[in-house]
């Protein structure tokens, strides 16, 4: 282990550790958040989930000594800073490339974001240095505990910033099965938990070892019971049997069909445009791109549904309504729906104020128009715009002042179909995605990725859009400008993908899906509520040993 952590009740014991032990410390804690980046998209090296867990709990010691909780929040900031750093970011690309901020500026800002995420980590591991009992082993279960509640809470607090989860590593893992049935959330918790199991692995093998090479013939029995507390060990042993147990029922899990098909496919054409983000807004151009949208579309007629990307249509609806109607008018003598990205206004009756929506529409052999319920800050609207206006070009981007979208919305309609919208941000929200799946057939999304650049962020929102895709039990079709556009199947695998930075059309064929899953039944509410009873549960039994003091 590495270094002589503080108790429970101060930092008594920081001078003991040396200025290279506490180096050591920082440099795990750092990789322990990389490595977690490296389970995810790009990379898809799972394994290394599990392994982050694992060498955080051998640098801090976690179940074997007590922490301070100010220590217990500054091991959480630096693994938050190795997660959020190597993971996060891609928000400089926005930020200095089409937000136009000078690199310094950019980069402070980034590091500022990525400083700020790290506080959700650091709160959990405060927490649970702070509440923890005295029951070594069974602190495990309140380690776990401690995780998922600040996943919950970094997905809620404020507009949230729900990414980067351990459970997206393992839509390929053996604990594939399990997505239906707990969701990201519940695979996260498995993740921790393995984690966990490694660890009580590793510390009964290292105390095995002196009695394996020892070479006197001393009684076993006496030797064991110094070594091992025969309960401690019990717990252990039942602890990595039970973790072994999800992953080896996940593939069996994965061979249950949640939901059911429908007879119908339906051919599916994504319009991948590739327009320049700097030129997407740039009122010159916008007759290149109605022009280009025309000449993909014509290309494209045979296929039942038509997507095109977010904001595809450089108008506002009211403005680009000539062109909409003509177009609609094409799709159903072709018979064929055209789903596409516009932004919409409308008044407000109130005020009389002008209201801006990022929305979604439906023409042709299809109904429907959704607006955007979850903006992304300072890509949509500006927080405290009236302060912020005006102080950097990265606070008055073109569309950052739209308005959400009512709570409860009609899906989309293609043909007799239910199609439920999401657009970019709002994919990675599981309940929130679930919750508007309900009654639809499809699910879809779609996406400017260009704010990313070549940066990793377009495959991690794409894995986060397979995840909603296995979930759910249903297909997603994914429609980006950029790429990459998708065709999701619904166990959360890839049919058809387009390549990235080319203009194209992604030609393919989707399923119709009905019925629940039990993640679409019940949510990330189990998985949260016991959770948040099992800190609940710490904290009151904590409480109650400082009043028996």
């Amino acid at each position: 282990m590495l270094g002589t952590l503080p108790n429970s009740d101060g930092d008594t014991n920081k001078s003991r550790q040396s200025p290279l032990m506490n180096f050591l410390v920082v440099l795990a804690l750092l990789s322990s958040g990389a490595l977690q980046t490296f389970s995810l998209a790009p990379y898809g090296i799972w394994v290394l989930g599990p392994i982050s867990i694992t060498l955080i709990l051998l640098t801090t010691h976690a179940l074997n000594t007590q922490t301070s909780s100010f220590r217990g929040f500054y091991y959480g900031w630096l693994f938050g800073l190795g997660l959020f750093g190597s993971g996060a970011s891609w928000v400089y690309v926005s930020i200095h490339t089409y937000g136009y901020a000078p690199p310094v500026l950019a980069g402070s800002l980034t590091l500022l974001f990525v400083a700020g995420l790290a506080l959700f980590p650091a709160l959990s591991f405060f927490i649970y240095g702070r509440l923890k009992s005295a029951s070594k082993t069974g602190n495990a279960l309140f380690f776990t505990a401690c995780w998922v509640v600040g996943d919950l809470f970094r997905t809620y607090f404020l507009t949230g910033f729900p990414w980067l989860f351990l459970g997206y590593a393992h839509l390929a893992s053996p604990l594939a099965g399990w997505i239906p049935i707990i969701g990201v959330y519940g695979l996260t918790a498995l993740t921790v938990a393995s984690g966990i199991a490694l660890y009580f692995m590793a510390s009964l093998i290292f105390k095995a070892l002196p009695l394996a090479f020892n070479g006197k013939k001393l009684h076993f029995k006496r030797q064991y019971r110094s070594r091992y507390h025969p309960k401690k060990t019990a717990f252990k042993v039942a602890f990595i049997i039970l973790t072994t147990s999800f992953w080896l029922s996940g593939p069996t899990l994965n061979k249950i069909e949640w939901t059911s098909a429908l007879d119908q496919q339906l051919s599916v054409a994504l319009l991948q445009t590739n327009i320049p983000q700097e030129e997407k807004w740039t009122p010159s151009q916008r007759p290149k791109t109605i022009k280009l949208l025309e000449e993909m579309t014509a290309d494209a007629w045979s296929s039942d549904i038509i997507v095109w990307p977010e904001t595809a249509v450089p108008f506002l609806y009211d403005r680009a309504q000539p062109f909409l109607d003509k177009i609609g008018k094409e799709a159903q003598e072709h018979n064929s729906t055209i789903i596409s990205g516009i932004p919409f206004r409308k008044i407000d009756q109130t005020t009389n104020r002008q209201i801006l929506h990022n929305s979604i529409i439906s023409i042709g052999q299809g109904d429907g128009i959704y607006h955007k319920q979850k903006l992304v800050p300072f890509g949509e609207y500006v927080p405290l715009q009236d302060i912020l206006r005006g102080l950097i070009a990265f606070f008055d981007l073109p569309m950052s002042d739209f308005r959400t979208g009512t709570s409860e919305q009609n899906p989309l309609r293609s043909f007799d179909y239910n199609i439920s919208p999401f657009i970019c941000y709002e994919v990675v929200y599981p309940d929130f995605v679930r919750h508007n799946a309900k009654g639809s057939e499809l699910l879809l999304t779609i996406s400017n990725d260009s704010w990313f650049g070549e940066s990793i962020g377009p495959l991690q929102h794409l894995e986060m859009a397979q995840m909603r895709a296995a979930e759910n039990g249903r297909y997603m079709i994914r429609g980006t400008n950029n790429g990459i556009s998708a065709v999701i199947d619904q166990q959360g695998k890839i049919i058809d993908q387009s390549e990235q930075f080319v203009q194209t059309t992604l030609h393919s064929k989707v399923s119709l899906f009905e019925g629940d899953t039990p993640f679409m039944e019940y949510g990330s509410f189990p998985i949260g509520l016991l959770s948040l009873l099992g800190v609940v549960f710490f904290a009151m039994q904590r409480l109650r040993h400082h009043k028996s003091l």
